[in-house]
């Protein structure tokens, strides 16, 4: 059987289902891949038996033929199929997929007409002005897609958290069950949490470096390697990260994590205060400065050791930013920060009602598995068509289905009816107050129109938040991180507002948004601001984004008092409905 996760099978059925629209197949084709792409992602059973026992059709949402495609991919590893219909197309036209804003039917356009196959030939038809003058493109898209080029080149060589988070831990839980290994972490900003990393550092103390080196560099999520040396090795994993790995003595251990850990700024203070007390530190020792007269430092077995040793409290690696953190270790006042274990629920996940791929009793059902006491539905409102958004008929009866559903729980779980409401252009809601006073709470988002001024987008959201229904704002920039740029908007005065009307701000757990973002929360926390961690859910595995919220959460200072979904069934109740009571 191959090793293939659920996420890989499911982005070659995408890719397959791609290549078909490419190919000008008919659209139930098509979406037979993309079905079964969904049907994939959110299987809970085991898929290697399910193979092996010729059961794959029996999964909902996978056809005959797809289930034998995919026996075959799942045992072999391979899919014949998939290779011969990729060996249909230029190899450089499978790129254009990852610019924003241009699907199949226009990469098929450039394609056919333009003989356009790489991203470098397409951004030269753009500045040429040939895909202006296509037919069905235009200046605008022209431009739009010559932003995304230009974006992509930007943020090249740089990974979203979420999307290497699973290579990281594999391979440091496997670095850790080897026998020469005595200790070993990831640092970086993978650990400390950045949105965005460039690459991998693995610290790892052993006696036997050339037996832990030849491991990393021969394991199987290696592509190729870039350097295998005595101490240090970096190779390049499948998933297109750089990976570092630095083998060193068990006393080195906690000079190396600290210092790999970073950031350089965090660093270079660390270094200052050692100097200051007549100490050299760097990434192997801290030892007394030659011919310094100053006491020996003491002995540092851990990095708690090296913070007291400098006269600092503990830095936990997500605050390592010097944004404030020396001056708090110094004073005792670092927060106590938040940890996955305080959250009790969780607002703004979706169904099938709108564009989830679970259902509402699926999504309850997964949030039971995970310990939650209650579960926000938050599907779209009508505006966003795009997502089979809900009129006011169909959220009511939603609404109807919860309240006859939380009459089962016995009073152990609740599911909180609520809506993702859109902000329109104007900064209007997409349901008037008679709907949105039946709701438990009400999430607003930005979902279109963009491009407008800084000063007309604050206005725009002010405007949706002074709403008394209105409970939190959602996604507040709308950035797509590494794909989207966020739009214009003034983070401080929509935290004033949102101070001055009780309006929650969501920090949205999605990997590809993490938004608001961690530099902005210490400033919500002074003004009074309460956070709500989301994950934005459209299945139930998205669930787990829980994880990053927390994360981002504690990068930005927040503590468990800070959040308003650490509070248990019975006190969340009075935080939802505080807004709309105040005006009354």
């Amino acid at each position: 059987m191959s090793a293939l996760t659920k996420d890989q099978i499911a982005d070659l059925l995408e890719s397959i289902a791609q290549m078909l629209e490419l190919k000008g197949e008919n659209v139930f084709k098509i979406r037979a891949y993309t079905n079964a792409a969904r049907a994939i992602e959110t299987y809970s059973g085991d898929l290697a038996k399910a193979a092996g026992e010729n059961r794959l059709a029996e999964i909902s949402g996978v056809g005959k033929a797809i289930a034998d495609k995919l026996t075959e991919l799942i045992v072999t590893g391979h899919l014949m199929y998939y290779e011969n219909l990729k060996a249909e197309f230029p190899p450089g036209i499978f790129e254009m997929f990852d610019l924003q804003g241009i699907g199949p039917k226009k990469i098929k356009a450039l394609w056919e007409k333009l003989n356009v196959t790489t991203i470098a030939e397409l951004e030269k038809a753009c500045k040429d002005g040939r895909v202006a003058a296509l037919s069905g493109f235009g200046k605008k898209t022209s431009d739009n897609i010559l932003a995304a080029i230009q974006s992509r080149a930007k943020h090249a060589g740089r990974f979203r958290l979420g999307e290497i988070a699973k290579d990281a831990e594999r391979m440091l839980e496997e670095l850790r069950g080897l026998p020469d290994v005595l200790q070993a972490c990831v640092a970086g900003s993978y650990r400390r949490n950045k949105e965005v990393v460039g690459d991998l550092d693995f610290i790892v103390a052993t006696n036997s470096p050339a037996e832990v080196s030849e491991f990393f560099v021969k394991h199987e999520m290696v592509e190729s390697v870039i350097a295998n040396g005595a101490t240090k090795s970096s190779v390049r994993l499948k998933s297109g990260i750089q990976a570092d790995l630095r083998v060193i003595k068990n006393t080195e251990f906690p000079f190396a994590l600290n210092y790999f850990t970073g950031s350089k700024e965090h660093n270079i203070i660390m270094r200052q205060r050692a100097l200051a007390r007549g100490w050299t530190l760097n990434e192997y020792r801290l030892g007394p400065l030659e011919n310094s007269k100053s006491e020996p430092p003491p002995p540092i077995h851990e990095e708690r050791d090296l913070y007291r040793a400098l006269g600092l409290d503990y830095v936990e690696p997500e605050l390592r930013e010097d944004r404030g953190e020396f001056a708090a270790a110094e004073k005792h006042t670092l927060p106590d920060l938040i940890e996955k274990e305080n959250l009790r629920g969780t607002f703004h996940n979706h169904t099938t009602a709108s564009d989830g791929r679970n259902t509402l009793a699926e999504m309850v059902e997964a949030a039971q598995e995970l310990g939650l006491q209650y579960l926000g539905i938050a599907d779209h409102s009508k505006a966003s068509f795009q997502a089979h958004g809900l009129d006011a008929d169909r959220l009511l009866a939603q609404v109807a289905e919860i309240r006859e559903l939380n009459k089962t729980f016995g009073g152990d779980f609740k599911i909180f009816a609520g809506s993702e409401v859109d902000i329109t252009k104007e900064g209007a809601l997409d349901f008037p107050d008679e709907v949105l006073a039946q709701l438990d709470y009400c999430v607003v988002s930005v979902h279109n129109v963009f491009n407008l001024t800084e000063a007309e987008m604050t206005k725009r959201i002010i405007k949706a938040i002074e709403n008394p229904y209105v409970t939190m704002l959602g996604h507040l920039t709308g950035r797509l991180l590494l794909s989207r740029e966020a739009y214009q908007v003034d983070h401080a005065a929509v935290i004033e507002a949102a101070a001055a009307t009780g309006t929650i701000i969501e920090l949205n757990a999605n990997p590809r948004r993490l938004d608001m973002d961690w530099r902005w929360w210490p400033l919500a926390k002074e003004k009074g601001v309460k956070c709500a961690i989301n994950p934005d859910a459209h299945s139930t595995s998205h669930l787990q984004y829980l994880h990053f919220g927390i994360g981002i959460a504690r990068k930005g200072w927040l503590t468990r008092a800070d959040v308003v979904n650490t509070l248990p069934l019975g006190k969340i109740e009075a935080v939802l409905q505080a807004k709309r009571n105040a005006k009354k």
